[in-house]
């Protein structure tokens, strides 16, 4: 599988960005995904993840009500739509997919495959 995410960009404080992760081959509906942040200088953190079916989301207790996960099987997509964006939300975002379906959504080393990471910039 392979993962490419886009949407990323500067926006002042208390916006919204929507990004996205394109997955290629047809076996995305089999994945779970997840979304995970490096802000400069930090480790990378978990943000967001949704089960293979979308039936299932958890989010970080630093997002929770203000991101949105969901996912397109049929478009190979997974989505995170970002409102009332924080300065401390700045950090390189990447997507990732996870074949085992019982590992954790929130520790990063579960997760096969990885995208690239698109930039998020929030100015104050």
């Amino acid at each position: 599988v392979q993962l490419q995410a886009s949407g990323g960009g500067l926006v002042q404080a208390g916006g919204s960005l929507r990004l996205s992760c394109a997955a290629s081959g047809r076996t995305f509906g089999s994945y779970a995904m997840g979304w995970f942040r490096q802000a400069p200088g930090k480790e990378r953190e978990f943000v967001t993840a949704i089960s293979w079916s979308g039936g299932s989301t958890y989010y970080a207790d630093s997002v929770k009500g203000r991101f949105t996960i969901s996912r397109n099987n049929a478009k190979n997509t997974v989505y995170l739509q970002m409102n009332s964006l924080k300065p401390e939300d700045t950090a390189v975002y990447y997507c990732a997919a996870r074949g085992n379906r019982y590992s954790d959504p929130r520790r990063s080393g579960g997760y096969d495959y990885w995208g690239q990471g698109t930039q998020v910039t929030v100015s104050s």
